[in-house]
């Protein structure tokens, strides 16, 4: 799996290319609020490309303004990581340094993490912007199921998009990411229908995520137990756990 094979299925327009390396240092002066941010930069990112631009004279999709943003146009980015890098940290840099919403692909080995995360006005400073929340991402590589995969390329297409505006185009993209993770789960690839259901799904992911951890550690727990009362409070312990983690799945 690598950055181009989903760069194909985003299916842009050749008027929407860029194709021009960003400088690290950029990355360092807008994107590291520390100084280990900085080193990590350095030491865990090899090159970062601009692919594309995706605005309303490239891909004919309105921009969009309100009181809390402003989408003028979408960056395409790829970042290639070295080995060990932190890639949740660093994509997360990226998206901070970018004043636009970003479509991130970072590839590190066979491994491309695709992440998206809004941006909005900053309350403390006239003019910048602040990301909106956490980063959504999802790591594809080739063990993937071949039904998934092709899923979600079909659906990454601005042709299978929203496209009223810029914005309901980027949501779009994270509804599509969130739908691929939901799948992993259910085994049943569909996107969202609504904004209730996509706030639902994301709280349900991070259930299912935390449930999971939650019972496998009262397993392994409760297979070195040796006191019976203990094993019967850990016993009762996993059998909720389990059945909360069962809700949670139920509304993907």
């Amino acid at each position: 799996m690598n950055p181009a094979t989903v760069i194909d299925a985003l299916a842009l327009p050749p008027g929407a290319r860029v194709d021009r390396r960003v400088p690290r240092t950029l990355l360092v002066e807008h994107g590291a609020p520390t100084a280990a941010d900085k080193r990590r930069i350095h030491e865990g990112i090899e090159e970062v490309r601009w692919v594309a631009t995706l605005k309303p004279t490239t891909i004919g999709v309105p921009a969009f303004r309100d009181e809390v943003r402003e989408y003028l146009e979408i960056a395409v980015l790829t970042a290639t990581l070295r080995t060990e890098a932190r890639v949740e940290r660093l994509g997360e840099l990226i998206h901070r340094a970018v004043p636009y919403p970003v479509f991130l692909l970072a590839g590190e080995g066979n491994r491309v993490t695709v992440s998206l995360a809004h941006k909005r006005w900053s309350q403390a400073q006239a003019g910048a912007t602040v990301l909106d929340g956490e980063p959504v991402a999802v790591t594809l590589t080739d063990s993937e199921p071949d039904a998934l995969r092709s899923a979600f390329h079909g659906a990454l297409s601005p042709a299978h998009q929203p496209r009223a505006d810029l914005y309901r185009l980027y949501q779009g993209w994270i509804d599509t990411l969130l739908a691929l993770l939901a799948a992993r789960v259910t085994g049943i690839f569909a996107a969202a229908t609504s904004p209730d259901q996509t706030a639902n799904r994301r709280e349900a992911l991070r259930e299912c995520a935390r449930l999971d951890a939650e019972i496998s550690r009262l397993r392994s727990v409760a297979a070195k137990e040796r006191q019976l009362p203990r094993q019967v409070a850990l016993n009762l312990e996993l059998k909720r756990a389990e059945a909360a983690r069962s809700a949670a799945h139920a509304r993907l």
